[in-house]
Parts: C-alpha cells; structure tokens; sequence
C-alpha cells in the first residue's frame, strides 16, 4: 500500500511542478526568459520554441536580449513575439531583439494577482481530485476484500494528510509569487 500512496504523492509533486512552470509564466514587470516558453517560432514551416534558436538573456533587470543564431530569423521571432499574448513590443537593431518591460500599474498588479489565484486554484483542484481518484482506488480495494475497513481508513486520512501539505505548498508558492508581483 506504501506503494500506492507514493504514486499518489508522486502525482501531486507534478502538479506542483506544473504550478511552478505556469507561474514562472507570469510577468511580474521583471525580465523573465520563462515568458518565451509558449511562443513558437515558425522555423522554415516548423513551430519551434525561441530557446531553440537563439540565446536569450537579460541584459538588464527590465530588459530580455534575444541573439539568433541565424541572423536570417530576426524578422521571424519578432513576428512571433508580437502575435504571442505576452502583451510586449519587441525591437531589433538588426542583430539582437530586446524586450524592454514596463514598470506595471497598480491594476495590472491586481490583475496578476487574480491570475496568479486562478493558477493556483487550478493547482488545488488537480491535488483534490488526485486525493479523490486514490479514494476510489482505496475503495475498490475494500470492496474487494484486499483491505479491511480500518485499513482504509488509515489509507483515506493518510491521503488526506499528503492532500492538505501540498495545498499549503500551493498556497505558499502563490504569496510568493504575489509578493514578488506587490513588491516591483
């Protein structure tokens, strides 16, 4: 059964992994080269990730430096950096593309903050229905006689231990976050 409850937790901590990856999405008025994960490239008629073409860096604390490796693409990630949602107007000068961000507004501080909440209400949602489906597992195992009545117990409030310390690492993770986003 330890077994069982370690896949459980296994899953969890991917939702966690998950979190931090969407949050680091997040643009909280710093350089962050995590904003170019989503935006594809079209690379001679393959989408290709920014990262996969150029190197990109932060030059200075609000401002992404992208250098293609092929000089050729510049027009090309600019294009793409401007259909992507980020929300940014990139510049070139012929050799590199710099991403300068603006300092936010208090609404757009708000608004981050409401994203950062949904993101992690997700991530609370899929730990619960992570609990749910060991539940029915647990379950199915009794119903079958596998396990007795105490032993599901013990394995529902087990679970249930694991569910509410990955939710306080949610909600942990998120104030960070909003505090990052409060504090630019």
């Amino acid at each position: 059964m330890d077994n069982e409850i370690k896949n459980f937790e296994e899953k969890m901590q991917k939702t966690i992994s998950v979190l931090h990856n969407e949050l680091s999405s997040v643009r909280a008025g710093r350089a962050n080269p995590a904003i170019l994960d989503k935006v594809m490239v079209d690379y001679y008629g393959t989408p290709t990730p920014i990262q996969q073409m150029a190197a990109v860096s932060v030059s200075e604390a609000r401002i992404l430096v992208i250098q293609p490796w092929d000089k050729s693409m510049i027009a090309a990630i600019e294009k793409a950096i401007q259909k992507s949602d980020i929300g940014i107007n990139p510049s070139n000068d012929g050799n590199v593309i710099r991403i300068a961000f603006p300092q936010p507004t208090e609404e757009r501080r708000r608004e981050l903050c409401k994203e950062v909440h949904k993101i992690a209400e997700d991530s609370k949602i899929a730990v619960r229905s992570i609990r749910r489906d060991a539940n029915e597992k647990f379950k199915a195992l009794k119903k079958k006689s596998e396990i007795t009545e105490d032993d599901l117990k013990d394995l529902e409030k087990e679970i249930q231990t694991l569910t509410d310390n990955f939710i306080k690492e949610v909600d942990k993770i998120a104030a960070a976050k909003e505090k990052e986003i409060l504090e630019i």
